[in-house]
């Protein structure tokens, strides 16, 4: 089973993007979380997932700072992680770009992101499994 974690503020986009994860594949749970502070959080509580779908704007923590801590913590930095945003800008692509994440604009096509999913998840099976052995050493996170 592939853990998926949803981190954006609108409860709309939460629940849709959950129903679609869901619906396209049986074998994905999804662990939503409202803003940035409550993905590390969850995760420094052992909810590791297999992949971040994350917001870029948010209230409280944002999905840039989030995007930075989970990159600093050795257990964490290598779980995929797409950013979600409205934005249509330039600056967010190539920033997203620039950090070799994915990008993924609001509105999304359900079939183009499955494929995408499916298609990271296969590169990332074993960096995930060791991260999920080694819970302990995921922990440094100060909220």
């Amino acid at each position: 089973m592939k853990k998926i974690m949803i981190v954006d503020d609108d409860q709309n986009t939460l629940q849709t993007l959950k129903q679609s994860i869901e619906y396209i594949d049986a074998h994905y749970t999804v662990i939503c979380a409202s803003n940035g502070m409550q993905c590390l959080e969850l995760m420094k509580n052992n909810e590791i997932p297999d992949l971040i779908l994350l917001d870029i704007m948010m209230p409280k923590m944002d999905g840039w700072e989030t995007f930075k801590i989970l990159k600093e913590n050795p257990l964490w930095k290598d779980i995929p992680v797409f950013f979600i945003t409205a934005r249509t800008d330039k600056v967010a692509k190539n920033a997203v770009d620039f950090l070799a994440a994915e990008f993924i604009q609001k509105p999304y096509d359900i079939d183009d992101l499955k494929i995408r999913i499916n298609k990271v998840l296969k590169k990332t099976r074993h960096t995930i499994k060791n991260i999920k052995e080694n819970p302990e050493a995921g922990t440094s996170y100060k909220s």
